[in-house]
């Protein structure tokens, strides 16, 4: 039996070249996510229920990417995640939340903290527009009050038509003094919104991922067996750009029948396929319809498939075994699992891959699912594989079935705490200027010439050890 040799990120390094650049903020890190999406920054957060819910997907692409709801939830669930990340920003607000007079003050503060929005268009029974109310409105107000008796009355509201522009808006927002423009048809119903918060954002996050409306992009992962297709049909019509076919091991059957299957019934929308680990995989999962591949078989800092099945192949070698096929269609490899620090995305990005998958480096953010807790005197957040018995049981757990099977399953996945690390913001920073100075350190500007100009070298052990901080006390 002729083996091979297989590599991963520790085992090579990149060797420097001849730079021209002079800032690392003149690094442009900008790439395609799929056949038809691209994004400001190649870090996607990965779909799983301790890292990625709605609060992380808004985070992500308003830092130029993307984040993929996880599935580990109903579909009404996972729906209402991704409309509110769109309803997060926007250019303009399409179907303002509407409330009748008549209603009380106790009920519209409720409605309010549902919703998470501070202000409600309101109408009377032919849904004309009556009035607007906001938290400053109900500020001193009670309970019993009702939203007549607080709103500001139509002839006080200045409007704008239908087809107003983003910069007429915040012309007359400026000029007079207002937060909210709800713009109004000639038959006086309320068609759309414009908020002073939508244009600030805006001008403050120019490399933000926006849809065609100015809508944040979000993601949202599948399976491949019962209600997919389901799950798929209410995703579509919540607004999700991409969804991804969601199983450990990709190159199966059930994965090829799942991408063929969502891709004829929702031609329009990108598709993400995966996980594998081989140039046949990529292969046959583009032939069946996918826009992107994901790869990695049990790379990830909470898998365990190797151990358990004794099957993978590790991830340098892998990604560049897909990119290689992928190439042939035109189609982006997404690299995912097995990146420890800035660095291993540099290497997996120089090997051709298009962007990179994290879980753990993102883990015990803010915006991740789940509290703090203390454990041994410091903040924590737990993090879970998804192919683990926690996972698991929470899925038996909401779909009422009997939680003794979970225990006929051999975990792929471990539960772990990682420490509390903050704002998101903060970890991407990180992460981005590291990656901008591999660039630049590789005689690069962008993604794309960092591929061309890449040359790896392997490495010893002793190269390894050489490559981190050693001989010292870290204080």
């Amino acid at each position: 039996m002729n083996i091979p040799l297989a590599l991963t990120y520790d085992d090579v390094l990149l060797v420097p070249r001849y730079s021209t650049v002079k800032s690392r903020s003149d690094v442009n890190i900008r790439t395609k996510l799929t056949k038809n999406i691209t994004i400001n920054n190649p870090i996607i957060s990965a779909n799983m229920d301790t890292i990625t819910e709605a609060e992380m997907c808004i985070a992500m692409a308003r830092h130029g990417s993307i984040g993929i709801i996880h599935r580990f939830n109903s579909i009404e669930e996972q729906a209402e995640m991704v409309k509110k990340v769109k309803r997060a920003e926007t250019y303009r607000v399409d179907s303002p939340y509407t409330c009748l007079p008549n209603l009380s003050v106790a009920e519209l503060r409720q409605m309010m903290k549902e919703k998470e929005v501070g202000s409600f268009i309101v109408v009377d029974e032919d849904d004309r527009l009556s009035g607007i109310v906001s938290t400053r409105d109900l500020l001193f107000a009670d309970n019993t009050d009702l939203v007549i008796d607080v709103m500001t009355l139509r002839s006080d509201m200045i409007t704008g038509a239908p087809e107003t522009t983003l910069e007429e808006a915040r012309l007359i927002l400026q000029r007079n003094k207002l937060e909210k423009l709800p713009l109004v048809n000639a038959d006086d119903h309320c068609v759309g919104l414009i908020t002073a918060k939508d244009i600030k954002y805006k001008m403050q996050r120019p490399f933000a991922s926006l849809d065609h409306d100015g809508k944040l992009l979000v993601g949202a992962a599948i399976g491949v067996k019962d209600d997919y297709l389901q799950r798929a049909e209410a995703l579509v019509a919540a607004g999700v750009d991409v969804l991804v076919i969601d199983i450990a091991h990709g190159h199966s059957l059930l994965a090829i029948e799942a991408t063929q299957q969502v891709k004829s019934h929702f031609p329009k929308i990108e598709l993400i396929a995966g996980n594998v680990a081989t140039a046949e995989g990529t292969d046959d999962l583009i032939r069946a319809g996918a826009d992107a591949i994901k790869v990695g078989v049990g790379p990830g800092s909470i898998c365990i498939t190797r151990d358990i099945t004794g099957c993978g192949v590790p991830q340098l070698t892998a990604v560049m075994n897909c990119v290689e096929a992928a190439r042939k269609h035109d189609i982006p490899i997404i690299a995912d699992g097995g990146i420890k620090k800035s660095g291993d995305i540099v290497k997996a990005l120089a090997a051709g891959a298009n962007t990179v998958m994290l879980g753990s480096l993102l883990a015990g953010t803010d915006e991740c699912p789940g509290e703090q807790i203390n454990k041994g005197g410091q903040k924590v957040k737990v993090i879970r594989g998804m192919a683990g018995y926690g996972a698991n049981l929470s899925k038996n757990l909401r779909e009422k079935k009997d939680t003794r099977d979970v225990f006929q399953i051999t975990p792929e996945g471990v539960e772990a705490v990682v420490p509390y690390r903050g704002k998101v913001a903060d970890v991407l920073n990180g992460l981005i200027g590291g990656l901008k100075s591999g660039v630049s350190y590789c005689g690069a500007i962008s993604i794309e010439s960092l591929q061309e100009n890449a040359e790896f070298v392997r490495i010893t052990q002793a190269g390894r050890i050489e490559s981190t901080h050693h001989d010292v006390k870290v204080i």
